[in-house]
């Protein structure tokens, strides 16, 4: 039942890319190369498209080279198949090697199925770049890398690139509801959705896969995890026509769709009285249901499922565990090769604050490290990266590497829900390595997050890593425009987890805002220290929090304190942090491989970022940069101001160098970043002196 695309040109897209245009192309600018000796050298090497492939994602990477080609050099490439002009870019997959009258030496051995070789050949004056992959995605990706060294004015001369993604599953989870409105999106509305209809902008979607391709992404989930009741219906025949639209654009792109569900789905679509995982007409009924699915589209991924968390159903409710809930979709989906992406952030969201004794961080070690080996080999577990939910600093998720019998994959949020909402500027890429090179010592020491959810370590048969978008329909995408570095580096990080943070930065620069060299400079400079900044002004010591309750943006340093959710500081007049250790607290520490649970229960060896994360200790504890926590606290919410002016001085200095929508949409949000960081700076420090009394050393103001 697979339909062809009526692509409808909508008003609003066509208007973005012809008003907005820099804001909406994002890092595919695609401009004008200026450079005489590099415009002759990418002229002469790619006046030629020939293609011995064919389909739609060939289609895909042809259809981007000659805009990008044509953009970049005023040329209109030729596409031809089986010609033979003086100079081309061949796209080839191993299935068409032989078809090559030059024979080129490629030892597929060397990549994976969605790796790829860029490889020049000259003989007798001709020049060929070839485009080679396993299979056809690998020559997409090939064709972006070769633009992206274009974009960056790099020499295409004598190029022999080989590639292929470290993680196997490379997620996009859109948290988009079909009202239109997204769940901590601070980017406009859905693209995919509209007042409870599928949206029309088919364009505006295929722009969008055009950007997570270009950086290797190859699946999405296109609902939220919270699954409402209109959305319960989108594995229906009422809508599938609707997603099968959808996941033909992705197709054409590489990536495979998947939907989020409603677990129980048998009682609101199917008339059973229950979603027991173990009744066999639940079973049976989600069998029919994926086979019906999969009449629509017959590569659809899979499942992605929120159970028995934050008033979510699941199994539960029929006292079954969680193996139970993900194996019983697992049977129904694996005759077609489909996932289930079981997402472990489960806890108790109605505890008694009180009761010091139960932490929200045990919650997901506690519920799954006791069914490793349990799960079947089509389910994948979906971690947070830490075990609270995605605060500006918090400990790794000590699940990672704990169970070596069950499939795990890694989940970021790209959408900066405690980070600033994209009102301010926190690039996450920082963050991001320093998750991926955390050692769990799971497999002894060397043993980083990374290589777990990579599949390296353990014989996972899938695994990768998520993140939860941070796009919406506002004309540049992400509200600020900054925060685009975080969708690219999320995907270059996915591909290569071994890329410096610096590298990806340079790389987003250069395509995004081009070559100027105060330019680079200055944008690298601020995006580097954006993270660091941020956390200097809001929360310190990795105590989290600390924000307004339910829309989580602004300084509230007992939002939570005293609710149910879990997330507590526990400040009092002689000090504050989270006792987690064996031997006073909640026991969390244990959680962790040995050498990382003996790093974290001692007081000397806890890392002072991660301090009130483990321990609560005295206002006047030192810490091992000489300062109390007092005054550290003092210290950085004044220099978190500093450094955000600092960054909207960066900026300033640019002035003339950006077009000017995009410098003053910046420059309006650094603005606020200030304002709202001097908020931040007062409440924080006159909070903890009034809480305890202790002035600042350097007798600044304080209220």
């Amino acid at each position: 039942m697979e339909s062809t695309i009526d692509h409808t040109w909508n008003n609003l897209t066509q208007q973005y890319k012809v008003k907005h245009k820099e804001s909406y192309s994002a890092w595919l600018q695609y401009k004008k190369v200026d450079d005489p000796t590099l415009v002759m050298e990418y002229q002469q090497l790619t006046a030629h498209i020939e293609s011995f492939a064919d389909s739609v994602v060939i289609e895909s990477a042809r259809n981007e080279l000659r805009s990008a080609l044509s953009s970049m050099l005023d040329i209109h490439p030729e596409t031809s198949s089986g010609t033979k002009p003086k100079n081309r870019i061949v796209l080839v997959t191993k299935t068409e090697l032989n078809l090559l009258e030059n024979k080129i030496e490629v030892d597929f051995n060397q990549i994976n199925d969605a790796g790829y070789f860029i490889k020049m050949v000259t003989t007798n004056e001709n020049t060929t770049i070839y485009l080679v992959g396993k299979r056809d995605i690998g020559v997409l990706y090939a064709a972006f890398h070769l633009l992206r060294l274009m974009q960056n004015r790099e020499s295409i001369k004598n190029l022999n690139i080989v590639e292929s993604p470290k993680n196997q599953l490379r997620m996009i989870n859109q948290w988009d509801n079909m009202d239109g409105s997204i769940e901590r999106g601070y980017a406009g509305k859905s693209i995919f959705y509209k007042e409870n209809a599928f949206s029309d902008e088919l364009d505006r979607i295929q722009d969008y896969a055009r950007l997570l391709s270009s950086v290797g992404i190859n699946a999405i989930a296109i609902n939220n995890v919270n699954v409402h009741q209109v959305e319960t219906n989108l594995i229906t025949a009422s809508l599938l026509p609707r997603v099968v639209e959808v996941a033909s654009i992705f197709r054409a792109y590489g990536i495979k769709t998947f939907l989020s569900i409603n677990y129980a789905s048998t009682i609101q679509l199917g008339d059973l009285e229950t979603a027991d995982p173990l009744d066999p007409e639940v079973k049976e009924w989600w069998k029919n249901k994926a086979k019906e699915i999969y009449q629509y589209i017959p590569d659809f991924g899979g499942f992605l499922v929120k159970a028995d968390s934050e008033h979510r159903p699941g199994p539960f409710t029929y006292n079954r565990n969680h193996a139970d809930g993900a194996n019983m979709l697992a049977e129904a989906l694996e005759p077609f090769g489909g996932l289930v992406i079981w997402r472990c952030f489960v806890y108790n969201c109605m505890q008694d604050w009180r009761d010091r004794s139960t932490d929200r961080a045990r919650a997901a070690y506690d519920h799954f490290k006791p069914l490793d080996g349990k799960f079947h080999e089509n389910v994948i577990l979906q971690i947070k990266n830490g075990p609270m939910d995605f605060q500006v600093r918090e400990a790794v998720s000590p699940l990672f590497g704990a169970m070596p019998q069950t499939n795990q994959m890694l989940e970021f949020q790209i959408t900066q829900e405690y980070t600033g909402q994209q009102k301010h500027l926190c690039y996450l890429v920082p963050q991001w390595k320093g998750i991926l090179d955390f050692d769990t010592y799971a497999n002894g020491e060397g043993s980083p997050v990374k290589q777990v959810v990579d599949g390296s370590m353990f014989p996972y048969r899938y695994s990768g890593i998520s993140a939860v978008s941070n796009i919406g329909n506002d004309y540049n995408w992400t509200g600020h425009t900054l925060a685009q570095a975080n969708l690219y580096g999320f995907g270059r990080l996915t591909w290569n987890p071994d890329l410096e943070a610096e590298t990806i930065t340079n790389e987003w620069i250069g395509q995004t805002f081009g070559q100027d060299g105060l330019v680079n400079d200055q944008i690298s400079q601020m995006l580097l220290k954006a993270w660091e900044i941020y956390e200097h002004y809001t929360s310190p010591l990795g105590v989290g929090w600390m924000v307004n309750p339910h829309h989580h943006y602004g300084p509230n340093v007992d939002g939570y304190e005293y609710s149910v959710w879990g997330t507590y500081h526990f400040a009092d007049c002689r000090g504050i942090g989270v006792d987690r250790t064996v031997k006073t607290g909640t026991g969390y520490s244990a959680q962790y491989f040995k050498e990382n649970a003996d790093m974290y229960e001692s007081l000397e060896t806890c890392p002072d970022e991660l301090l009130l994360f483990f321990h609560h200790v005295p206002y006047t504890h030192r810490l091992k940069s000489g300062d109390t926590v007092i005054q550290h606290i003092y210290n950085t919410h004044f220099e978190g101001v500093q450094e955000a002016e600092e960054l909207k001085g960066r900026w300033t200095k640019l002035e003339g160098k950006i077009d000017s929508e995009r410098y003053e949409d910046i420059l309006n949000k650094l603005e606020e970043q200030v304002s709202h960081s001097k908020e931040w700076r007062d409440i924080i420090n006159t909070y903890f002196y009034r809480k305890s009394g202790i002035a600042d050393e350097q007798n600044r103001k304080i209220y």
